[in-house]
């Protein structure tokens, strides 16, 4: 009796603990990229970057008080790290359907319910070799959020990629599977959130698929399209993240408070908590994998910080959203099976979604080798290929 008694008040703890993680006043405001465009103007090289803050409260507006961008570069070869460029930056909001210059000093905005704000920043670069020197640039947003939650302060980051508005060379590998399939891994530029996920694939693949090729994509480079990546910072970490965390393997993404508490703002600290003990009973039987059966792809997708490629490295990435309809999309216009697939180098192979499940044993045996790699190859998309 007494140990039932401790189960309810542990059980009621918990919920109560979720509804207060959740109803919890916060900030409801959201960076969001549009486009970019690159352009030379009076002898200089311009770049031109939009985006919009959204307030998806039904009730509170929302202040921004203070905003603040930083470029990283990255040079064509390599892709390595380069120092800072002679540039001049303009930041422009839209208000009443005009465009407003702020002349490099941020006002304290506010911003209602259910409404938006767009900012516009233009960069203008004095090197003549901008161009030849850069392949991409790493905005790095620092605002501030203002309001009955009190102040928060967030850091978004998004990737620019200068060529993007080139036409993409076409890079094939082809990779030894097996006897009886060979796998071909499509190189492709670091991918951001400014690449619509099915056309990027759709360009990146035309002319390369073959009829009853099988397109896969990794979950990771989807996700990062659809801007399902966070920065740490943003998170507000609990007792319960680091608590819960101890619980993980240390290579795991959930062995972090940063990971756990994205875990913990997804499903909850209840379902968590009854899936570790779970997972723990049928552990003492020899099954696992318990644990993430019970919380689902959530838990599994993970990717902690030094997880992906630079700069994203520093970023915690999600799993992609309706992933189904992605390959229904990229399927239909191909005419070939499209699967999104989690591949890692110990041979570790699981289909999240695919236009044709019959795919999915094929798929299950023949990519254990992991022929998009796992490290900084850039070869997100592979297609399996039946030998002839």
């Amino acid at each position: 009796m007494i140990l039932i008694n401790i189960f309810l008040v542990l059980l009621i703890f918990l919920i109560l603990s979720d509804i207060y993680i959740k109803h919890s006043p916060k900030s409801k405001l959201n960076l969001i990229p549009i486009n970019y465009k690159i352009k030379k103007k009076d002898g200089l090289n311009e770049l031109i970057i939009d985006l919009k803050i959204t307030n998806t409260s039904k009730t509170k507006e929302t202040m921004v008080s203070n905003i603040n961008f930083e470029l990283d570069f990255f040079k064509v070869k390599g892709h390595e790290y380069c120092q800072d460029l002679n540039y001049k930056e303009d930041i422009y909001i839209q208000e009443n359907n005009k465009i407003k210059n702020l002349k490099n000093y941020w006002p304290t905005t506010i911003i209602k319910s259910n409404s938006e704000l767009f900012v516009r920043i233009i960069y203008k670069f004095h090197n003549n070799n901008f161009r030849e020197k850069l392949k991409y640039l790493w905005l790095k947003v620092f605002w501030e959020n203002y309001g009955h939650f009190g102040i928060s302060k967030r850091k978004d980051c998004f990737l620019i990629n200068l060529d993007g508005q080139k036409q993409r060379p076409k890079e094939v590998f082809e990779i030894p599977i097996n006897n009886k399939y060979r796998a071909f891994a499509i190189k492709t530029d670091l991918l951001g959130c400014f690449d619509d996920p099915v056309n990027t694939v759709i360009e990146y693949c035309k002319g390369i698929v073959e009829k009853n090729d099988i397109l896969t994509i990794g979950e990771s480079p989807l996700a990062i399209m659809q801007n399902r990546y966070i920065t740490p910072q943003n998170l507000e970490y609990s007792l319960f993240s680091k608590g819960l965390c101890y619980f993980f393997h240390p290579t795991s993404s959930l062995a972090t408070a940063c990971g756990m508490q994205l875990l913990i703002n997804r499903i909850g600290i209840t379902r968590i908590t009854f899936a570790l003990i779970v997972g723990f009973l049928f552990k003492l039987f020899g099954i696992n994998g318990m644990f993430y059966r019970l919380t689902g792809s959530e838990s599994s997708l993970i990717d902690d910080i030094s997880g992906t490629v630079r700069p994203y490295d520093k970023s915690i990435v999600m799993g992609p959203l309706n992933a189904d309809l992605f390959c229904k999309e990229v399927s239909n216009y191909l005419n070939i099976d499209v699967a999104v697939v989690d591949v890692n180098d110990l041979g570790g192979v699981k289909v999240l979604a695919s236009s044709n499940k019959k795919v999915n044993k094929i798929l299950k045996r023949n990519l254990i080798s992991n022929p998009a790699g796992n490290g900084d190859e850039k070869t997100p998309i592979v297609l399996v290929r039946e030998k002839k």
